[in-house]
């Protein structure tokens, strides 16, 4: 799997909306070459008033954030780089981001045949390595809640790329999982349309959410550490509140939440 494997397969705007025809998400989608945050793009989308469902694809970003402050690394054309605005939705970014993982993982289990799990709260892993990051933003734009939702997928890395960076976590692809090149424009498709049933999910039906979630956790009935507000706590994860965050039944016996935005998971067995 050599490093020019992403251009054979060119990310094509029409290829994609076809895929997503019929669904709000991907009902219209950009491509762009290059771009420091496709996050950024789509903000500037998300001023318009119809640009619910837009979805902002790049090849290569030279700013791609993480959540709390880490970077997307990625050569050009070796990923699946997409923001998606979702606007006119009453829940808030914890349930956003709960069910933009499920869909993630079910996307990436249907196309690649791998068992993808979710990492609490935004990362989906394969073997226990990491595939996927996802980052929801949001912000008042005249007088509407609206969400941009950043999703990077790595696809054609092969392990020296992930022998080589300085990563947070151990890494892995598309490819590597399947062992074959993937075609990232017929993932694209099965992405756009994950999140098309699970947003309409979670405006439907929030415990849909928490449900798919647990299916699909790693982390569920595992004896998980966190870091929180610069302390470390263990125990059992009992769950997921879509607002208060990751709940876990501590070694003294006490339930405690822990909000995605202060808390790190350390380890789990």
């Amino acid at each position: 799997m050599g490093t020019d494997a992403g251009w054979v397969d060119r990310l094509d705007v029409d290829r994609i909306e076809e895929a997503a025809s019929g669904c709000v998400i991907g009902r219209r989608v950009v491509v762009y070459q290059s771009t420091r945050s496709t996050n950024d793009i789509a903000w500037e989308y998300a001023k318009g008033a119809e640009s619910d469902g837009l979805v902002v694809f790049a090849e290569e970003q030279s700013g791609g954030r993480g959540r709390r402050g880490n970077k997307w690394l990625s050569s050009a054309g070796q990923s699946l780089l997409c923001s998606v605005i979702v606007s006119g939705v009453s829940a808030g970014a914890e349930l956003l981001t709960l069910a933009s993982a499920v869909a993630t993982a079910e996307a990436i289990r249907e196309y690649a045949g791998v068992s993808a799990r979710i990492k609490w709260p935004n990362d989906v892993m394969v073997g226990g390595k990491k595939i996927c990051g996802i980052l929801v933003e949001s912000r008042a734009i005249a007088g509407r809640k609206v969400f941009v939702v950043g999703i990077g997928i790595n696809c054609h890395q092969g392990e020296d790329f992930f022998g080589s960076e300085e990563l947070r976590m151990p890494g892995t692809s598309v490819d590597l999982a399947m062992g074959e090149v993937c075609d990232r424009n017929e993932l694209a498709g099965v992405l756009l349309r994950k999140l098309d049933v699970w947003v309409g999910k979670m405006q439907a039906d929030e415990k849909a959410v928490i449900d798919g979630w647990g299916r699909l956790s790693s982390q569920l009935g595992e004896y998980v550490t966190v870091e929180h507000n610069n302390r470390r706590y263990s125990g059992i994860c009992a769950g997921v509140d879509p607002v208060e965050g990751l709940i876990l039944r501590l070694d003294g016996g006490a339930v405690r939440m822990f909000e995605a935005g202060q808390t790190t998971i350390v380890k789990h067995s």
